[in-house]
Formats: structure tokens, sequence, C-alpha cells
């Protein structure tokens, strides 16, 4: 029953494989008979992004081109930086002061407009392809904290570098020739992550522990996503991590096609 059950999973699996590939093929085919959009650029700005982590805090604009009948490109770029951390405090440890933060964002993704499945042709339609993203965020932070029974502060600096490759799904509106609606809908990937936290002054090893410990909890509030990658996963002493993780891409972007 089990090697059944296998076998028809497989075979299920290539199928669907294969149907997709020939319904691109097809696809492709049936472009030539249609008459291509009249206009092949887009400019988007991320609209999740903004959502997500202030608009002031994630300005990104993106540039689509249709480079052949059902095929495009597009490239995003534009300023992303983490959210202000929420103010704690422990009896012996508190965050007193968000410095400062800055960082940016980049992609490009390859997009396959599905002919067979579309009404229209690109960019208005279903999608699949590959993308990349890089995100890069930098942080200060000052803490103050009680050593010795004396009143002390620190600062800490901290970045994320995050590189993401994988596949993804979507459906690009139109509305009155003009005005776009991109969805990516399914986005999942691998990512990188590279994590490291300075600290700018000699603190005792107790005081390093829960400023590591404070520091990775408040990301993970404020990060989406932060909290699968950390879980199970120890900083070192000198507050580093570099680990790979499931990584997943999911956007709301508006536009003008001209």
């Amino acid at each position: 029953m089990n090697f059944n059950r296998k076998n028809n999973v497989r075979l299920i699996a290539l199928l669907f494989v294969y149907a997709l590939s020939l319904g691109i093929c097809q696809g492709q085919d049936k472009t030539d008979s249609i008459k291509m959009h009249p206009y092949k650029n887009i400019v988007r700005y991320n609209l999740s992004g903004a959502l997500v982590f202030g608009a002031d805090r994630y300005i990104v604009f993106g540039y689509e081109r249709v480079i052949r009948k059902n095929q495009s490109i597009s490239i995003n770029f534009g300023k992303a930086s983490l959210p202000k951390l929420i103010t704690v405090s422990t009896d012996s440890l508190e965050l007193s002061k968000n410095s400062s933060a800055s960082g940016y964002n980049v992609s490009i993704d390859y997009r396959v407009y599905i002919s067979r499945e579309n009404k229209y042709p690109a960019p208005h339609g279903l999608y699949i392809g590959p993308y990349y993203s890089y995100n890069k965020f930098t942080r200060d932070n000052q803490w103050d904290y009680i050593y010795a029974s004396t009143n002390n502060s620190v600062m800490t600096h901290s970045t994320i570098s995050i590189h993401t490759i994988g596949f993804e799904l979507g459906y690009q509106f139109i509305f009155w020739k003009r005005l776009t609606l991109d969805l990516l809908m399914v986005g999942p990937g691998i990512g990188i992550y590279d994590y490291k936290n300075k600290i700018e002054s000699n603190v005792d090893p107790a005081t390093r522990e829960q400023l590591i410990e404070g520091f990775k909890q408040l990301l993970t509030q404020k990060f989406p996503g932060m909290n699968f990658v950390f879980a199970n996963k120890e900083i070192d002493s000198n507050g580093s991590l570099n680990t790979t993780s499931l990584g997943y891409r999911y956007l709301i972007q508006i536009g003008i096609n001209f």
C-alpha cells in the first residue's frame, strides 16, 4: 500500500511538471497570434514592505520590462530599515535609546507569464519564475545597565545581511490600461542570514549575554520570520550568528504601466 502511494505521488508530481512545461511551451506559441500589450514598462512601489516596516523606513521602487511576449525582468531597489524597537527593561538592563537605523533592499526576478492561463498578454496575468533578494539592516542602540551598584551605559551596533534565492508565483492586474496591482502570492526560497551585534565597550560576561539576548528578543518581535530563523540557534559570545534557513517572499506592489 505504501509503495503504491509513493508511486502515485511521484507520478502526479511528474505529470504536474510536464503539464506546466507543456503549458509554457504552448503558451509561447500562442503568443505569436496575440497582439502585444501596448505598454511594456512598469514603475512600481512596494506597498507591503511599507505596511510592515513603516512608510518612512521602507521606500522601495521597482521597474519591470517585458522582453518577450510572455516574459519580463524586474528589478527593485530602495531604502529599508528596521522600525524603532520597543523599549524594554529588566532588573539590571534597559534599552534606553534607539540611536539610528539604516539599510537597503535590492532584488531581481525573471517572470514567465503563462499565456495558456491568461486572457491578456504580459505583463497582465499569472506568472512564475525565479528571484533573488538581498536585504541589509544596521541599527545602533544605547542600553543602560547596573554593574557593581553603579549605573552604566553601553552602545551596540547591529548588522543583518540576508541573501534569499527562490521561486515565485504571482498575479499582476492592470486596470484601465495603466494602473497595476502586483500580488506575489507564493515565494519560497533559501535564505542565508548573517547577524552581528557589536558591543562598543568592555562589559562583564553576564551583561554581554543579556545584551545579546535582549536585542535578539526585540528583533524577533519586529522582524517577520526572524523568530523562526533564531529558533534553536545560539548566538556566539561575540554576538554573531551565520545560518541558512528557509526564506519566503511576499509582495503587494502598485504601479504605472507605460
